[in-house]
């Protein structure tokens, strides 16, 4: 089968059906699933046959930094996608920074739509922003069709899109009631410090000090309030300390609709093993110790923690300071997009996880939050046809000829993983198979409509 035609029927020993591994045929008609039959009962049509490979939903990755336009040095739509295809992700959802302009009025976000267009292999939904004062752009951002809004309570790490006080986020709140949109923090605020700043900057331990889990504490503890107070939609992007997991435990039964997912690296790497100088490592929140690491998975294990993401946030490999090794002067950003699926299983299938626990955690969570989950991240007629055919037992090395994003530096190279994914299935059409991809990108644009209270409005 070509790559970038259309399947009518993909067939495997190992379907993913609720919890249920089984052999089945999934029928495809129209970009979406037609039917799930059991193998005895197709007949005709041509099929894919992928043998015992697992077919499960696509990836939906819903924390993406694509930076374009204005920063496609730092990655870009074309790159970005194709990572994303040969990573069985299907769906991407495009963070409000660090693009020139940043996604945070409706002109900014046509701006971005444009620099899309015809570039993306998997489908791809958007972000937009809150900053100070732009809170009468929301609205029509939501009638534009952004999945909802993201806003920072420290520096961002960029200019142009700079954090909020309390009286922006309330004047944000007000807009976004009533609306069903939701609302996503990155949650570290400013506290006073305690600790001397004058460690090695080229010692991971000091930038750690710089960025305690306190800093977490107190900005979700904001985060809680106003989700309780305004009943917005709230959500907290990339937890990395396992601390404020009973502050949010204790909003959601006070009837906070909050949500927090954490990242691939949070789980997979610990700041006991990262050497000097690796600023390949740095991020914001940073990664922290093993200890933590433990917390987190418990609290994933136990549903405290809704999603896992990739939070794949590149620059040039010039900002990330490798000649002199200074973690305080490097970007803070991890590339992992391509391989968010084999890291995770590479650690929670050790932990007791199931198959069924990787779709949700980074399917239908995902795709709940960016509110599509009305065709994306499940397998069931009716729904959007986006496949990852992988072996989950195979093992592969991380080199750099292998890697789609546009710069290869991450600080998973020569790390082996479980889990290869062999093909990529968009709508019925297959993008990506062994290291190969379709002539021309065939992802579509996402919006998601407005809620029907929100038309009114």
């Amino acid at each position: 089968m070509e790559l970038g035609s259309t399947v009518g029927a993909v067939r495997s020993k190992r379907v993913l059906l609720g919890d249920q591994v089984r052999p089945a045929v999934i029928v495809i008609k129209d970009g979406t699933i037609h039917q799930i039959l059991p193998d005895s009962d197709f007949s005709g049509g041509e099929v894919l046959d992928v043998g015992d490979s697992v077919v499960m939903p696509g990836i939906v990755d819903c924390h993406v930094h694509v930076n374009e336009p204005g920063r496609a040095s730092w990655e870009g739509f074309w790159t970005a996608t194709r990572a994303a295809a040969a990573g069985g992700v299907t769906t991407i959802v495009d963070m409000p920074l660090n693009s020139i302009p940043p996604t945070t009025t409706v002109g900014n976000f046509h701006e971005k739509l444009q620099a899309a267009t015809g570039k993306c292999f998997v489908d791809t939904a958007f972000w937009g922003g809150v900053i100070p004062d732009n809170q009468l752009e929301l609205r029509p951002m939501i009638q534009a069709g952004v999945a909802g809004f993201k806003c920072f309570l420290i520096h961002s790490g960029v200019e142009e899109f700079p954090h909020v006080t309390d009286r922006d986020l309330h004047a944000a709140m007000a807009q976004l009631q009533g609306t069903g949109s939701v609302l996503l923090f990155h949650a570290e605020r400013d506290v006073e410090q305690t600790t001397q700043e004058n460690g090695d900057p080229c010692q991971y331990s000091t930038f750690l000090q710089s960025r305690p889990d306190v800093m977490e504490m107190e900005a979700i503890r904001t985060v809680a309030e106003l989700c309780l107070q305004y009943q917005v939609r709230c959500h907290i992007v990339h937890l990395s300390s396992a601390k404020p997991l009973e502050l949010i435990q204790e909003a959601r039964q006070a009837g906070a609709p909050l949500t927090v997912e954490t990242t691939h690296h949070y789980l997979s790497l610990c700041a006991e093993n990262i050497p000097a100088g690796a600023t390949q490592f740095k991020c914001c929140p940073p990664i922290r110790g093993s200890v933590n690491q433990e917390q987190l998975w418990s609290a994933l294990k136990a549903g405290q923690i809704d999603m896992v993401v990739s939070d794949h946030s590149p620059c040039t490999p010039d900002l990330k300071k490798l000649d002199n090794g200074d973690f305080t002067e490097a970007w803070g950003g991890i590339s992992s997009l391509q391989f968010g699926l084999p890291l995770f299983w590479s650690s929670a299938s050790k932990r007791g996880f199931q198959l069924s626990d990787v779709v949700r955690l980074l399917c239908q969570r995902t795709a709940q939050l960016s509110s599509l989950h009305n065709q994306k991240g499940h397998l069931g007629p009716g729904y959007d046809a986006d496949l990852v055919v992988w072996d989950p037992e195979r093992e592969f090395e991380i080199k750099e000829a292998s890697i789609h994003h546009k710069n290869k530096l991450t600080p998973y190279l020569g790390v082996t993983l479980r889990g290869v994914v062999c093909a990529t299935i968009v709508r019925g059409q297959l993008v990506y198979r062994e290291g190969s991809f379709c002539p021309q990108p065939l992802g579509k644009h996402l919006f998601v409509p407005p809620r029907k209270s929100e038309a009114q409005l």
